[in-house]
C-alpha cells in the first residue's frame, strides 16, 4: 500500500526578533524535529525517517516557508533511500519539495544524500520561490546504486524563481529508461555519485565568483542572476560532499568578506 505523505515548515521572526517556527508539520514518514540552531538568529529543523521512503507509489512532499528577515536550516540525519515498491512495482514514486524565501530571509536547505537503489523509480521535485533580497543555499545530492548494485530510474528537476522570473529550470535523469549516453563518458564517465550546490545572494550583484573549474569533475558556474550553481561528479558520496563543502566554504567566505 503506498503512502502519500505532506510535511511543513514555516519560519518566521518573533517579537524577540530570533527566528521561530510556528508551523511544523510532520507526516507519514517525514518526522521534523526542532534541532539546535548553529547559531542566532538561526532556526534549524531535521527530518528524521520515520520509515523505510519512499517506495514505489508513494507520494512524499516537503513544503517550507521562510517568511521575511527569518533565517532557517533544514537538514536531516541520514539518506533518504528510494526502494523499489511492492504491489504496483512498476508505479514510480514522487517526492516534491517546495519551498519559499521572502524578503531578507535566508534558507540553508542541506539534506543528505538521495540513494536510487536498483529497481526503484522516483520522480523528485524542487520548486523554489525566493524575494529578490532572499538568500539561499541549497544542496542536492544524489547516489545512483547502493553499494555493488546499478542504479534505480531516477528523474529529478529543479525549478527556481527569483523576484518571479526564472532563475534555473533543469532537469536530470538516471537510470533505465532514460536517455542513451547517462552513464557514458559524456555525462558521468562511470561516476555514481552527482550532486550540485546553488547559492544565491544579492551580493553577487556587486561581485559574482567566475566560471572555474573545482578539480577534474566539478565546476563553478555563474548564472543569469545574483546566483551560481557547482556540479560536481565523484566515485562516491565522500568525496562529493567534500567537494561541494570546499565550494561552499570559498565562495561564501569570499563574498563575506
Amino acid at each position: 500500500m503506498s503512502v502519500r505523505a505532506v510535511a511543513r515548515i514555516g519560519a518566521a521572526v518573533d517579537s524577540r526578533g530570533v527566528t521561530s517556527l510556528p508551523v511544523l508539520e510532520s507526516d507519514g514518514p517525514l518526522a521534523l524535529r526542532r534541532t539546535r540552531a548553529p547559531r542566532r538568529p538561526y532556526a534549524r529543523v531535521t527530518v528524521v525517517g520515520a520509515m523505510s521512503a519512499p517506495l514505489g507509489g508513494d507520494r512524499l512532499a516537503i513544503e517550507a516557508r521562510v517568511e521575511e528577515d527569518a533565517w532557517l536550516t533544514v537538514d536531516s540525519v541520514a539518506a533518504t533511500v528510494a526502494l523499489p515498491g511492492t504491489g504496483k512495482a512498476a508505479e514510480p514514486a514522487t517526492y516534491e519539495i517546495e519551498l519559499s524565501v521572502g524578503e531578507r530571509g535566508r534558507l540553508r536547505w542541506l539534506p543528505e544524500q538521495l540513494v536510487s537503489a536498483h529497481g526503484s523509480s522516483l520522480r523528485m521535485t524542487t520548486r523554489v520561490e525566493l524575494a529578490p533580497t532572499a538568500r539561499l543555499v541549497l544542496r542536492d545530492e544524489q547516489i545512483l546504486g547502493r553499494h555493488g548494485e546499478s542504479s534505480g530510474t531516477l528523474t529529478s528537476r529543479l525549478t527556481v524563481h527569483r523576484a518571479g522570473r526564472p532563475l534555473i529550470d533543469q532537469q536530470t535523469a538516471y537510470g533505465p529508461g532514460a536517455p542513451g549516453g547517462w552513464d557514458g563518458p559524456a555525462v558521468l564517465g562511470g561516476h555514481r555519485a552527482v550532486g550540485q550546490l546553488l547559492l544565491v545572494d544579492p551580493s553577487f550583484d556587486d561581485k559574482c565568483p567566475e566560471v572555474r573549474l573545482l578539480g577534474a569533475t566539478a565546476v563553478l558556474t555563474p548564472l543569469a542572476g545574483p546566483a551560481v550553481l557547482v556540479t560536481a561528479l565523484a566515485p562516491d558520496a565522500r568525496l562529493l560532499r567534500a567537494t561541494l563543502d570546499s565550494a561552499m566554504n570559498d565562495v561564501l567566505g569570499a563574498s563575506a568578506g
